[in-house]
């Protein structure tokens, strides 16, 4: 069986704006993964009123997966007018894209005593309960007081595996930081603080241009990339050392 990874996406600066732009680059990765033949899973989501998301998590299973997807890590700006917005302005937002590792038991053990699960009703957008199940979990990790939440499995079970799956990703990705940190290596953190300011790629809808900043390069089809043709991205990566 291919590791995966998982990714969790979260809307920044931007409000309604960065939540709907969180939805569009998760189509953009869906539709990537099923042209290379990915399986993709949800695991959890905070959608919004208008079809966006303030926070959505899933995970995608394939050949060469970290690989592909490794460099997406980091802040995301948009630029465009916003479907709300009337004067025709030009609005900046930011959603923050992280890509972690499928860490197995035996590569990250989490001791029961150290975790609190906390059972809850799954709720939609708005807040309203979607069921009257107590089926979503919610994971603390008391030592590193990390928090995970799943709603979307299909079970309080099956979701408290997700959750479970997510914990030891993001305890895994803790612990590599920490290893490289301890090396003297300069890491930035994946997602930082989702300022416009700390971003690695920029999507202007008006001119549609992609650019990323991190090799200097500008694509004028933003409409096939977000339609999930990232290759012609990703192959640039291979050329660079970043």
């Amino acid at each position: 069986m291919n590791k995966g990874v998982i990714i969790e996406i979260r809307a920044g600066a931007g409000g309604d704006e960065a939540a709907l732009f969180a939805a569009n680059l998760f189509r953009m990765y869906s539709r990537f993964a099923e042209k290379q033949g990915w399986s993709k899973s949800l695991i959890n989501s905070h959608a919004t009123g208008l079809n966006g998301y303030k926070e959505i998590v899933f995970e995608i299973k394939g050949e060469e997966v970290y690989e592909k997807l490794k460099y997406e890590a980091g802040v995301h700006r948009v630029q465009r007018i916003p479907t709300t917005e009337k004067s025709g302005r030009v609005h900046t937002s930011t959603v923050s894209v992280a890509i972690m590792h499928q860490a197995t038991e035996t590569e990250i053990h989490i001791n029961p005593n150290d975790i609190r699960t906390d059972v809850l009703r799954s709720s939609g957008p708005g807040g309203q309960n979607v069921n009257k199940i107590e089926s979503a979990v919610r994971i603390t990790h008391l030592p590193t007081g990390l928090v995970v939440s799943c709603q979307d499995g299909r079970s309080q079970q099956h979701n408290k595996e997700q959750a479970m799956q997510v914990l030891r990703s993001r305890l895994l990705a803790k612990k590599r930081a920490e290893e490289l940190s301890e090396r003297g290596d300069e890491r930035r953190e994946q997602i930082g603080t989702a300022d416009r300011s700390e971003k690695i790629r920029t999507y202007n809808f008006p001119q549609n241009r992609i650019t990323d900043h991190r090799i200097k390069k500008s694509w004028h089809n933003l409409d096939k990339i977000i339609d999930g043709d990232l290759n012609q991205i990703i192959k640039n990566y291979d050329k660079k050392n970043f």
